[in-house]
């Protein structure tokens, strides 16, 4: 059995056994948006390796979903809803975990919304107010209230999920990009404030991969201009292709990994090349 959930005609370094087993037997995963694809591929690819995932996705269906998908392969999985920008929800989340697993051990903290694309001086109030919502007091929910279980524990893994947008400006995303900013700079101070404590906290920040709200945004710019703009995301990187989900799993699994055991603070492109500075 492979360490990592390979993507279809796909092949990882890590498959050919020059770096040790990952083994997460014992340990517990909590993903939230566990119903997207990169959430789905990270779930099953933590499940693979022997953890236990609390599934979180405000789409019960698509969250049950990944629950089942793990469940069809012999592991572990419990679906909790939540609306990640409720407090109250995420606590629900956390306590259930806590309940149903007994520790969270890994947290991979991915809910995300892409909003509409249009320029900041066109951009609705209400949808910058509902992405940040989301996408920043998600994740700041999120890290308030997993980090005492992993300070109680003096362990702990957190990968949040950014973007290159994060690295980058992106036209007629200013709530996107301003979000993903926003991911790297919690990142970086959970990071610091955890280290004492043995957690760490990394980003992974993909470019353009193969899921729904890739294809969200490219049809927002209309149906003539959609092909071409799906093109362009294929040729805007060096290797000429779209990531898939799995491969962005890849990288979400060996971060929460202990051959990942010093590197936190980081924030870790997966784009094939596209921005490198």
């Amino acid at each position: 059995m492979s360490i990592f959930y390979q993507p279809h005609k796909l092949e990882s370094y890590f498959t050919r056994g020059e770096v040790e087993m990952i083994d997460f037997s014992g340990k517990v995963a909590l993903i939230t948006g566990g119903g997207g694809e990169i959430g789905r591929a990270a779930a099953i690819a933590l499940s693979k390796a022997g953890a236990k995932v609390a599934v979180v996705d405000i789409s019960r269906e698509l969250g049950e979903e990944t629950v089942h998908a793990i469940k069809q392969q012999d592991g572990q999985a419990k679906y909790i809803y939540a609306d990640v920008s409720k407090s109250e929800d995420v606590k629900n989340y956390v306590n259930k975990t806590v309940t149903e697993f007994g520790h969270i051990d890994v947290f991979i903290n991915n809910a995300a919304w892409e909003g509409v694309v249009k320029p900041i001086v066109e951009y609705p109030d209400d949808v910058f107010d509902k992405l940040i919502g989301i996408n920043v007091r998600g994740v700041f929910l999120g890290l308030k209230h997993v980090l005492p279980i992993m300070y109680a524990q003096n362990s702990g893994s957190i990968v949040n999920i950014s973007s290159i947008a994060g690295h980058i400006g992106s036209p007629g995303l200013v709530a996107y990009t301003a979000s993903k900013h926003a991911v790297l700079g919690m990142t970086k101070t959970a990071a610091l404030e955890g280290a004492k404590l043995g957690i760490r906290v990394n980003a992974v920040c993909p470019g353009a991969v193969n899921t729904r709200m890739l294809h969200s945004l490219a049809k927002a710019k209309g149906p003539e201009a959609y092909q071409a703009t799906m093109d362009k995301y294929e040729t805007d990187s060096p290797d000429g292709r779209l990531a898939e989900p799995e491969e962005v799993a890849n990288l979400v699994l060996y971060l929460s990994s202990e051959l990942a055991s010093h590197i936190s603070g980081q924030s870790i492109r997966i784009d094939g090349g596209r921005v490198m500075s």
